[in-house]
């Protein structure tokens, strides 16, 4: 990793989406890794200084709020972002999980790229 990088999570399971927010956050200077499942996402939570993660509502292999969950307890500084197509911003379960600080925003798909760099851009550093 260059030093001076920010390093975002993408875990989703529909590989045009994974290619259209890695190439928004790389263009925008970020380092990005990309999986499509709650398993490969964990293995690199391990391994890299993730300061947020895009976590899809819906992936092959886990929930994304239980996800979101499990990427707390590793490192509850990492920003959980929930981007879904599935879920709404007023969807009790979407409203539940930021009260509780299991996710700490929420995107509906489709997104505006401006929406995910003003996001990005205002994680501490």
């Amino acid at each position: 990793m260059e030093p001076g990088h920010r390093m975002i999570l993408i875990v989703d399971d529909e590989p045009d989406l994974c290619w259209a927010l890695e190439r928004l956050l790389t263009t925008n200077g970020f380092l990005v890794k990309k999986v499509g499942s709650g398993r490969e996402a964990l293995e690199l939570l391990d391994l890299f200084p993730f300061e947020c993660a895009f976590v899809d509502a819906k992936l092959p292999d886990t929930d994304g709020f239980e996800l979101a969950q499990r990427i707390s307890e590793k490192n509850s500084a990492i920003r959980r972002v929930m981007v879904s197509g599935f879920f709404y911003n007023d969807d009790v379960a979407v409203l539940h999980a930021l009260e509780k600080g299991l996710i700490t925003n929420f995107i509906g798909k489709p997104f505006l790229n401006e929406e995910i760099l003003k996001l990005v851009g205002t994680d501490r550093r």
